[in-house]
Parts: structure tokens; C-alpha cells; sequence
């Protein structure tokens, strides 16, 4: 699946492209972003290319605005340190493009280890963005669609330069929360007011200064003149694209309460330049020099330079709105920018653009009863997920990290909002991904690795067919046609359980048909049949599970020995044939001690210095420890004579801290599970992509096998 070609759309099939909202640079994501946007379109990126079709994943980092600008510091600003005091400046004191550079990195290596499988992550601060963004501009200039004015601008006189909406607080003037910004509300969510208009206005940076009006000209975009065209499009595309319930609300809102110019221009350094050449006079250039495009204006163009910087025919994904379907995912706070603004843009150009098809949108993933917050330390963020040492399929991606992966898609916010807790978290991997798939694999695979098969696929052809088996094949068929229907209409929630329903099947199957000693004994063809079958339903989950946990199905597929199957329309329980010989077992996940729950409560809880305190009094204390353990250990190197024959046995205490700890991490290792065969132990393999084992679930002798044979214990479900 995984390939270095060029993705291009092929006229004649289904193509699909596929954008999670941009990340904003500065800011690390937690948990709740990653399933709002990235996650979830990552896995209607794999389901459309599990079903072959020619799709393109595109997200990168926003870069451009006042966040960047002001938590970057310029040159000139060294200078201006004494009076910048109170700056995020001086948070990181480097430019802007060094901290881009530095957090697109952090991005990117978060992402990889939730193994989101972009095409392309780029960013928004390239040429190409520059070019596309003022070619855009300059053809609304030219359709009439811009205006300019002169509006008046929160001034601060101690920093000397007009403040940015995000950086005025005060009193919301819809509904009264004291601690709205000036450009969102984030108690009611409004954002269609004015700075000016908040009660109480206060300089973020210095609260005890109250900031000035000044005048400053800007040029804004009518979305009023635009709103006939937009509404007629939404009408259309909403219907069509079936959009997700909020996604709807929140754009119908926006557009019956009228909509008007806003403007696309601010006064900043790091941004995308406004082209001066549209201007006719030299005074409009020079007022305009140094301005840049508004971040909420030029940021959903980053998707189409993005493009533009994965394939110079980008065009063919944007400019052909016949053979390419647009779908688009996101939190419900980024839909109006989406849902109104873009596409008012991509209409204002009067050119054919590739629209949005499918808006699918979330609502918000809350943190133990309350919210994730970076400031105050609460809640997991994607930097320490893996420090849980969970792997990501549980949370969301490779040895580390499937089960968080599995997680968040479990309690994908789509109607309302969820909430991540530690308990049910270690419950769901425990009772879900191992009980059911986990040992479902483990059971039929070790069966075929037994001296019953040696590894190769019985011949299950003599009672392949028989009406014996149709019902099992038609269960099957039937979550397969659901988890279709789900997965189509981007029901991601449902498609996930949909999946597990169909592994649980699988189990079903097997019990059913009591696969023991006996079945094998005294009735070999059927033993055959419903191995041959059960290996091909695992076959199938491999297909299925795919989108949601894409090393889980890279280790099925290495214990089959055989290739990716393409997500079929009908199962036919035969694509594995009989006399292939599979791969060795391999455990796909390992238990959670549910002590683990207090433990990660407390870790990922209380503010950012508690953390920071406890970090450094456990280390504190393990050097300690290392030092009193490195002087006993000098004063037996003192007097060998004392050691006597012992001394050997004694070798390691003589270690540095250094060499001890990695000792003692090997301890740690879990250890080889003895399988009996006959009267001999022998080791099993037991670390696959988790390297762990898993939970005993129950246990029924389904296979005491006799004259030595291999004894295979299947636990139930």
C-alpha cells in the first residue's frame, strides 16, 4: 500500500482527496486534536486506498499570524527587549521561521508516531503559498470582489504597534464570559464580533494597560456580495456530501444571520505579502508594504501549496471538481473558515475548483471530567502519549502506540462530546483489542504452527462449501456490507465497531464449531474447513483493521506470509489457499495492569511545576540510590579477598549506575512463554510489533492433542 509514486487522479475511477485541518504551529497537539482532525482523516485516507482508489492525504503546518510572530522574536526585537518584557517573544527567542522550523519538526514527529500516513505534511510558510495566495487575491481584486477600510485598531502604546485580535481580552460581548479574546469566545464560540467590541478591553501582554483606538486601512473580502453563490453551493454540496450534523448547523447559523466583508489583511512582518502591483498609486503601495494576509484567509490555501509542493500538476487534484471529491475533517471551531471563507474565495476567482465535498467535523474530546490544558499540565498531549509505553494502535500507530490509536477512533467525538478516561481506556484494551482480535489471531495462527499443520494451510476444499458453513459465511458477508456502509459515509465510529463485530464473529465461529482434539481426531476435513475458513476471516480483519490500526494488520499480515487484500465488496473465504504456509505467531497485544490507571492520572494531572517537581525529586532519589549502591560496590572491589568464590555472582553490583540500570532493564524484559509439546518445553517467540503477552482470558482445551502433538489451549471470548 505504501508507495513512492506520485499520487495523481485517473479519469474514470472514484478520487479522492483528503485535508485534516492545519495544525497550528506553535502549539502541541493533544489528544483531542489529534482525533479531531489528523486521526480521523487519516483513516479515510487508508480505507480508500485499502479499496484502491487513487486518493491524496494533505495537512502541514500553519505557520503564518500573530501567535508566530509574537512568540518568535525578530532581530530588531533584541534591541527592544526591556520594553518587550511581558512578550511570548521571549519564550523561545528565535525568529519566527527558527521556530517554525522547530515545531514543524515536533508535529511531524508526533504524527509519525501516531503513524498517520500523510502523502505530504508540509507547511504554509513557502513560495508556493506565496504565489497561489496572491494569485487568488488578485483575481477577487479584479472581480470586485475587495474592498478597502479604514478601521480603528486596538493600539498599545507601551509596545508601540497595533494588537492582534488574540491579544485583546475582556468581557464577551454575546454572552458575558470575562475571558473572551478578541477574536474567539471560547466559552459560546462566537467569533463574528470586534475586538473594540469586548467590555473591559486589556492588553493580553500587559493586563494593567488599556489599549488605545487608532485608525489603520486593511482590505476585506464581501463575503456579503459573495453570500447568494455560497449558500446556493452549500445547499447543494451539504446534500450531495452529506456533511456531518454540526458541520451544517454551524454554516446555516453564519449565513442566516447574514453575512459581511471581513477583512483579509493584517499589520505584521511574518505572513504571506500582499501584492503591491494591483495598486495604482504609490501611497496605497507604500501603506500596504507592510502588511500581510490575515492567517484565517490565506491558512486553507496552505492545503492547495501544499499540494502544489507534493506534484507540479496539483492542479489536476484542484481544478477538477468532475473527477475529484474534496473531504475535509476537522474540529467544529475550524467549519466556518471551511464552510464559508474558502469557498466564498474559490467562488470569488470565477475559476472551476475542486470544492468540498464531505465536511466531516467533531466535537470536543474532554480529559477526566474536565478539560486538556496545556498551561495547567492536564491531559495527555501527543509529545508524552508514548511515554505510557501503551502501544499506539491502543492510542494510534506502531509498537508503541496502537492501542491509543484505538482509543480515541473508539470515542471519536462525531455527535457530541466524549471523554477520555484512564480506566476505560485500560479496559477497552484489556477486554476488546485483546480478548477479541488479539487472541482470535493468536489461537487459529499458533493452531497452524502446531505439528497438526506444520505451518501449512490444510487442504479445506473437500468441506469448503458445505451449507454446513453458510451461515458463518454469510454473518461474515453481512458485517463486511455494514462496515462498507459505514466507512462510506464517513461514519468512522461505527466502521471501528463494525470491524471488531466482524472479529468477534470469527471467534464465534471457531467456538461453534468446538475446533478440539476430537474435531481433528475424527473428523479431519472438517478440522480443514474451519481452519481454512477462520485463517481467512483473520485475512479479512488484516483488510478491515487496516484504516484504524495499521501495524496491528502489518504484524496479522507478516504472520500470514501474504500480501495486503484489497478490501473486497463480497468475502469468498478462500483468498489464503490451501497449502500456503504462513508465517510464526506473534502477539499483537500485551495486558495493562489496571494499576497503571492511578499511576497515569496522576502523571498527566495538576500543572506543568508539579510534574516538573516530581520529576526531579524521583531523580533525585534515583541518584541517590546510584551513589550508595557505587560506594558498596567500591568497597567490595577494595577486598577481593573477601569475595571468595562468590565474587562471580557478585559481578554486576560492581557496575556503574549506567551499566546497572540497562541490567536491570533486561530483567524487565518479558519472559519466553513455554508451549508443551509432549513431554518438552519449548520457547515461542513472544515479542511481535508489542512484544508482550496477552491476557488470559478464559481457558478451554479446544485442542489436547494426543502422541505428542503439540497442545494448543484457545481461550474463549
Amino acid at each position: 500500500m505504501e508507495g513512492k509514486e506520485t499520487i495523481l487522479p485517473i479519469k474514470g475511477q472514484r478520487n479522492i482527496l483528503i485535508t485534516s485541518a492545519l495544525p497550528y504551529v506553535n502549539n502541541v497537539p493533544h489528544l483531542g486534536n489529534v482525533i479531531g482532525s489528523v486521526l480521523s482523516a487519516d483513516v479515510f485516507s487508508r480505507y480508500n486506498k485499502a479499496r484502491g482508489r487513487p486518493t491524496l492525504f494533505v495537512c502541514g503546518t500553519d505557520e503564518y499570524g500573530t501567535a508566530t510572530e509574537t512568540k518568535g522574536v525578530y532581530p530588531e526585537h533584541i534591541a527592544l527587549k526591556h520594553d518587550l518584557i511581558g512578550l511570548p517573544a521571549l519564550e523561545e527567542g528565535v525568529t519566527p521561521r527558527e521556530l517554525c522550523d522547530k515545531y514543524n519538526r515536533i508535529h511531524s514527529d508526533i504524527y509519525a508516531w501516531f503513524e498517520i500516513g500523510f502523502d505530504i505534511f508540509g507547511r504554509t510558510s513557502t513560495q508556493k503559498q506565496e504565489e497561489i495566495t496572491q494569485d487568488i487575491f488578485r483575481k477577487l481584486y479584479a472581480n470586485d470582489y475587495l474592498i478597502e477600510r479604514t478601521s480603528q485598531q486596538p493600539y498599545c502604546e507601551k509596545h508601540k504597534s497595533f494588537l492582534a485580535d488574540r491579544y485583546i481580552e475582556g468581557t464577551c460581548p454575546k454572552c458575558g464570559y470575562d475571558d473572551a479574546r478578541g477574536d474567539q469566545c471560547d466559552k459560546c464560540g462566537s467569533v463574528d464580533y470586534s475586538p473594540l467590541d469586548l467590555k473591559n478591553a486589556r492588553c493580553k501582554l500587559d493586563p494593567d494597560v488599556t489599549p488605545v483606538v487608532r485608525d489603520t486601512r486593511h482590505i476585506h473580502i464581501r463575503l456579503d456580495k459573495l453570500q447568494p453563490a455560497i449558500e446556493a453551493w452549500f445547499e447543494k454540496a451539504s446534500e450531495e456530501g452529506s456533511w456531518s450534523t454540526n458541520g451544517r448547523v454551524i454554516t446555516e447559523s453564519w449565513l442566516r444571520q447574514g453575512l459581511r466583508d471581513r477583512g483579509i489583511s493584517r499589520d505584521l512582518k511574518w505572513g504571506t505579502p500582499i501584492p503591491l502591483d494591483v495598486f495604482k498609486s504609490e501611497s496605497d503601495k507604500e501603506i500596504y508594504r507592510d502588511k500581510v494576509f490575515y492567517v484565517w484567509f490565506d491558512a486553507c490555501i496552505g492545503y492547495v501549496s501544499i499540494t502544489a509542493n507534493y506534484t507540479d500538476e496539483w492542479e489536476k487534484w484542484w481544478h477538477d471538481p468532475e473527477h475529484v471529491k474534496l473531504y475535509q475533517f476537522m474540529g467544529k471551531d475550524n467549519v466556518p473558515f471551511h464552510s464559508v471563507i474558502f469557498p466564498g474565495s474559490q467562488i470569488g476567482t470565477n475559476q472551476s475548483w475542486t470544492m468540498l465535498h464531505h465536511l466531516s467535523t467533531t466535537e470536543y474530546m474532554n480529559y477526566e471530567n474536565g478539560k486538556f490544558s496545556k498551561s495547567r499540565g492536564v491531559g495527555v498531549f501527543g509529545n508524552n502519549a508514548k511515554d505510557t509505553g501503551v502501544p499506539a494502535d491502543v492510542w494510534g500507530g506502531n509498537a508503541d502506540s496502537e492501542t491509543q490509536r484505538y482509543y480515541l477512533l473508539k470515542h471519536r467525538p462525531e455527535t457530541s462530546d466524549s471523554q477520555f478516561e484512564w480506566r476505560d481506556f485500560i479496559a477497552q484494551n484489556n477486554n476488546e483489542l485483546l480478548a477479541k482480535l488479539g487472541n482470535f489471531v493468536n489461537r487459529i495462527v499458533k493452531l497452524v504452527n502446531s505439528r497438526i499443520y506444520n505451518s501449512v494451510i490444510p487442504d479445506y476444499t473437500a468441506m469448503h462449501s458445505d451449507p454446513l458453513f453458510d451461515n458463518a459465511k454469510q454473518e461474515i458477508n453481512r458485517h463486511l456490507k455494514q462496515y462498507l456502509k459505514e466507512l462510506e459515509a464517513v461514519n468512522l465510529k461505527d466502521g471501528l465497531q463494525t470491524a471488531m463485530d466482524l472479529a468477534q464473529a470469527g471467534n464465534a465461529f471457531v467456538q461453534s464449531n468446538r475446533l478440539d482434539s476430537k474435531l481433528v481426531a475424527h473428523e479431519p476435513e472438517k478440522a480443514a474447513a474451519v481452519t481454512g475458513i477462520a485463517i481467512n476471516i483473520i485475512y479479512l480483519c488484516a483488510s478491515v483493521f487496516e484504516p484504524y490500526l495499521p501495524a496491528t494488520s502489518k504484524s496479522i499480515l507478516e504472520q500470514l506470509d501474504a500480501p495486503f487484500l484489497y478490501i473486497p465488496d463480497h468475502w469468498t473465504a478462500d483468498d489464503i489457499k490451501p497449502g500456503h504456509q504462513i508465517g510464526k505467531a506473534q502477539y499483537l497485544f500485551m495486558m495493562i495492569d489496571p494499576k497503571r490507571e492511578d499511576e497515569w492520572r496522576e502523571m498527566y494531572g495538576g500543572t506543568q511545576a508539579e510534574r516538573l517537581k516530581k520529576e526531579e525529586e524521583a531523580a533525585k532519589k534515583a541518584a541517590a540510590r546510584a551513589a550508595i549502591k557505587a560506594k558498596k560496590a567500591a568497597k567490595k572491589v577494595k577486598k577481593p579477598e573477601e569475595q571468595g568464590d562468590e565474587s562471580a555472582t557478585t559481578a554486576t553490583d560492581g557496575a556503574t549506575p549506567e551499566d546497572k540500570s540497562s541490567k536491570l532493564a533486561t530483567l524487565k524484559e518479558p519472559e519466553a512463554v513455554q508451549i508443551k509439546t509432549g513431554n518438552e518445553k519449548a520457547n515461542v517467540e513472544t515479542t511481535a510489533i508489542s512484544g508482550a503477552k496477552p491476557a488470559e482470558v478464559g481457558k478451554e482445551a479446544v485442542d489436547g492433542v494426543t502422541d505428542g502433538v503439540q497442545q494448543v489451549t484457545l481461550p474463549s471470548s
